[in-house]
């Protein structure tokens, strides 16, 4: 442990922990023996970090927030899984995030950059990228990929398995049942898609080009109803076919193996499910 660590006279840090230097742990804090805190790190007042956790450098970890515990499923029996956070993290109040299981993977890993407001849970074997915002209360259940730069509204929602795109965003409330294409808006118990978030491509300097291209392809691969993604692909302009953006959005609705989600007036099957890939 690092002379420079700072920590307070009430906290319990257990023989083993690895604490970099700059790291600051607040009244009543809790730290297992197999933690390791990354340099600069600051843990508030009456955080528990257990389990065989790696947190990297620069994050912020408030009051009650409890990280690395057991994982909430009947079929962990005390294996070695590991949660992993990255760096310059902000984990606000009463946030829980649980290590993986044996099998689902065997980690939980939270990237660079993400704000996980008050009350967020971030279920085991979930991987989460970089620069997401968590609102209040959003709620990941097991095995669920969040990719970068999406926005969860408050009391979202997101069922096992599934995977929501980059700088995608749902609304306050969202259920998310299926996968969320990047770029696209969800919305309501049972999501549907409202739209592209625009103001998150144009935030994050998508060019004019692009974005242009993003609206064509949602028109083609979410209004048209085509009846196979390879068809809603031919449907695509060539020029289109090119650019970055275009080639992500592609690659995830082929490889989504619970289907994506549509539009509320699209037919209930969903003709973009795993039974038709090409």
């Amino acid at each position: 442990m690092s002379s420079s660590v700072q920590i307070h006279p009430t906290a319990i840090i257990e023989q083993g922990a690895e604490l970099d230097h700059g790291v600051t742990v607040g009244p009543y804090s809790i730290i297992g023996k197999n933690v390791r805190v990354g340099k600069n790190t600051c843990i508030h007042s009456h955080v528990v970090l257990q389990g065989h956790s790696h947190f990297g450098e620069e994050n912020q970890i408030f009051s009650f927030a409890a990280l690395g515990n057991p994982p909430q499923d009947l079929k962990y029996k005390g294996e070695e899984t590991k949660l992993t956070v990255g760096n310059r993290n902000i984990i606000r109040e009463y946030v829980t995030i649980q290590p993986g299981t044996v099998q689902g993977g065997g980690i939980t890993s939270l990237g660079d950059g993400n704000l996980i407001m008050a009350y967020a849970h971030v279920a085991h074997d979930c991987r989460v990228g970089n620069q997401n915002i968590f609102a209040n209360g959003t709620q990941l259940a097991g095995h669920v990929t969040i990719q970068n730069m999406a926005v969860l509204g408050g009391l979202s929602a997101v069922h096992q398995f599934c995977t929501v795109g980059d700088m995608s965003m749902t609304s306050g409330g969202t259920m998310v049942k299926k996968d969320l294409p990047p770029y696209c808006i969800a919305d309501g118990f049972r999501g549907v898609l409202r739209g592209l978030n625009i103001v998150a491509l144009q935030r994050r300097q998508v060019s004019v080009e692009a974005r242009n291209a993003i609206k064509r392809a949602y028109k083609i691969f979410f209004m048209e109803n085509a009846p196979t993604i390879q068809v809603a692909i031919d449907n695509l302009p060539q020029s289109d076919v090119s650019i970055p953006e275009i080639q992500k959005l592609i690659a995830f609705i082929q490889s989504s193996k619970r289907g994506v989600l549509r539009p509320s007036f699209q037919n209930k099957s969903d003709n973009f499910s795993d039974h038709d890939n090409p």
